[in-house]
C-alpha cells in the first residue's frame, strides 16, 4: 500500500497536467462516454484550461506525489446578492486516479478545498454528485455536507 499521508502538495494545474486530469475525468462509467483521453486532446480542453487560469474566481487544482499528478478538483468562487453579498465556493469535477483510491486522499482534497474557499471569505460551499453516485453521496455526508438541495440541469 502507498502510504499518502505525507508528500502531497495541493497547487494550481499547469498546462502540462491536462492529459492526466482527462484521464481522470474519463476514468468514470457516467463520464467515460462524454470524455476524449486520447492525445492529442481536443482543442476545447486547453481552451477551458486558459478561461479557468485566466479567471481570479477559479481554482483548478492537482494534487501531486512524488512529482505525480494524483488527483484534481475545481473550485469555483461566485459572488451573490443574497445572504448580505455572500461568496460560496463550488468545488466539482473531484477526482483522483484510481490506483490511489481508498487511500484518504479524497477527504485530505476536501479538507483543502473547504480551507480555501474559508480563506476566500466564502461563508458556504456547495458541492453536487450526479444523484446515481451513492458512494459519493455517502462520502461528502461524512465529511460534513448535508443534502439540502435538489438540482436540475438542462443539457444544452
Amino acid at each position: 500500500m502507498i502510504d499518502l499521508s505525507a508528500l502531497i502538495a495541493f497547487r494550481h494545474a499547469k498546462p502540462e497536467d491536462l492529459p492526466v486530469i482527462v484521464a481522470m475525468l474519463a476514468d468514470d462509467v457516467l463520464s467515460e462516454a462524454r470524455e476524449d483521453p486520447s492525445l492529442p486532446l481536443d482543442p476545447g480542453y486547453a481552451a477551458a484550461f486558459a478561461a479557468i487560469a485566466a479567471n481570479p474566481n477559479q481554482y483548478l487544482m492537482v494534487a501531486e506525489h512524488n512529482g505525480e499528478v494524483i488527483a484534481t478538483l475545481q473550485i469555483t468562487f461566485q459572488p451573490g446578492l443574497s445572504k448580505r453579498g455572500a461568496w460560496r465556493g463550488i468545488i466539482e469535477a473531484v477526482r483522483v486516479r484510481a490506483d490511489r483510491r481508498g487511500l484518504g486522499l479524497g477527504s485530505r482534497m476536501i479538507a483543502w478545498a473547504v480551507e480555501t474557499c474559508r480563506a476566500k471569505g466564502c461563508i458556504v460551499v456547495q458541492l453536487s454528485a450526479d444523484s446515481r453516485r451513492a458512494d459519493a453521496h455517502r462520502f461528502y455526508e461524512r465529511l460534513g455536507f448535508q443534502p439540502t438541495h435538489v438540482g436540475y440541469r438542462l443539457e444544452l
